[in-house]
């Protein structure tokens, strides 16, 4: 019988239990730290063996194939003492592709991929379409695929998942652009974490599509690299030759392969980084037989994502807006360019090899002061104190927000929108985000 190890007991790896064990075959689940009751309960339900608190050397190098979370980078001693063993790695992804014929989409992006994601899986549920959400967001793909299987699969797709994905074929693929981000997983080489990003066209054929936007210019560069057998489906907000998707003059629309066109101002989404990720849907949508009349119907009423430019509240006229997702400079920098009024803004947290020069230009025109918050804010004193905007130190979110509504006046903004990792301060961006919210409902 084939042996299957899975390193990490979250979403990802427990639900890779769930399918390799359904498989047949013999399966171990290992997690260096504590692994969460309700993970534990699913695989004691399932009969599947596992430990917490170390990596049992005699149990894992003995695998046939070993199933890695997303999470756990390269460099850690364990991965490394399997590679020198000579044993296959893969993500959880490509296990669960290899045991179901549904429709893939999958989504990757340096930012705005889960807001598209939810967007999409928005569309396919109100068209009737049976279909799952899964990636960073939704149930574990494997368990879906496992125990709920479905006709379509909506999947957000990080870097780290797309680099141990070999075979897995994407039915549409949607990239929506590559910045710096996640450098520190990957030798600070731009080129690698774009390498990464761009496996998500691997294997795909003339059957397929591969929608993406057009003005990147890292996406523009590489794609002069491959040779693309899928439907080429570019996007760009601005109207020009070969484009399936475009704004014009307040308009919103789509050429082929069913035209659809709505005005602008309906898009319950709004800032231009939205027009980027409601084009993505749209096309996404229509490539895949959904009326004019849903896809109108939900690109109106999609409530947004949650920690994702999130109205929080306002306090005695300071509105908080709460966007906790923004992990990245570029992710900061639509989030400050659609703002409207005087911005005391959130910096901070596990730096990732951050260059903060896109957004100077803009925290000098949008922002009144800037809080940073975080173990160690060195580096965004030494950036961001010679522009002169007043500033505060703090290192928890209680004195974080405090800070911010003393710089704050009525008919100002509070932006958490921190460019950073949550982990030094944090469980997760999810925390960081709850937390803001507490405490901003609490003043």
């Amino acid at each position: 019988m084939k042996r299957i190890v899975i390193l990490g007991a979250a979403e990802s790896g427990v639900g890779a239990a769930a399918l390799a064990k359904k498989q047949g075959f013999d399966v171990f689940v290992t997690d260096m730290g504590k692994i969460k009751p309700n993970y534990k309960e699913m695989l004691n339900e399932r009969n599947i063996p596992w430990e917490e608190g170390q990596h049992s050397e005699a149990l894992i190098l003995n695998a046939d194939e070993i199933i890695k979370s997303p999470g756990i980078p390269d460099a850690a001693p364990m991965v490394q003492k399997i590679k020198a063993a000579g044993i296959n790695i893969i993500s959880e992804i490509e296990f669960a592709g290899r045991y179901t014929d549904s429709k893939m989409i999958c989504i990757t992006g340096s930012n705005g991929k889960t807001t598209t994601t939810s967007l999409i899986y928005h569309i396919f549920k109100k068209a009737g379409y049976d279909v799952g959400l899964a990636g960073n967001i939704g149930n574990s793909l494997a368990l879906q695929v496992a125990e709920e299987p479905h006709e379509y699969y909506v999947i957000e797709l990080s870097s780290f998942q797309l680099d141990n994905m070999y075979d897995f074929r994407a039915n549409i693929a949607v990239l929506l652009n590559i910045t710096p981000d996640h450098l520190d997983r990957y030798h600070n080489s731009m080129q690698e974490y774009t390498d990464a990003k761009m496996r998500i066209i691997q294997n795909q054929t003339k059957d397929d599509s591969f929608v993406y936007w057009n003005d990147d210019p890292v996406i523009k560069r590489e794609l002069e690299k491959y040779h693309i057998e899928s439907r080429m489906c570019p996007f760009s907000i601005i109207e020009k030759q070969g484009m399936i998707g475009y704004i014009s003059e307040g308009e919103y629309v789509i050429e082929r392969p069913t035209p659809f066109n709505m005005e602008q101002e309906e898009l319950s989404l709004t800032g231009k980084h939205n027009m980027y990720n409601s084009l993505a849907a749209g096309i996404t949508a229509d490539l895949s037989g959904i009326s004019n009349e849903v896809i109108r119907a939900s690109l109106s009423d999609f409530q947004g994502v949650e920690h994702r430019l999130e109205f929080v509240c306002t306090i005695h006229g300071v509105t908080f807006i709460n966007d906790s997702k923004a992990t990245n400079v570029d992710a900061c920098w639509y989030a400050l360019e659609s703002m409207k009024q005087p911005t005391v803004l959130i910096l901070g947290g596990l730096d990732k090899g951050n260059d903060y020069t896109a957004i100077k230009d803009l925290v000098l025109e949008k922002c009144k002061a800037l809080v940073y918050l975080g173990v160690d804010n060195r580096k965004l004193h030494d950036f961001f104190d010679p522009l002169g905007l007043p500033v505060a130190e703090t290192h928890s979110m209680k004195e974080c927000v405090e800070a911010c509504y003393r710089f704050a006046a009525p008919g100002d903004t509070v932006l958490l929108s921190p460019c950073c990792a949550s982990f030094d301060l944090f469980r997760n961006m999810e925390d960081r985000g709850e937390q803001f919210k507490e405490f901003a409902h609490a003043l």
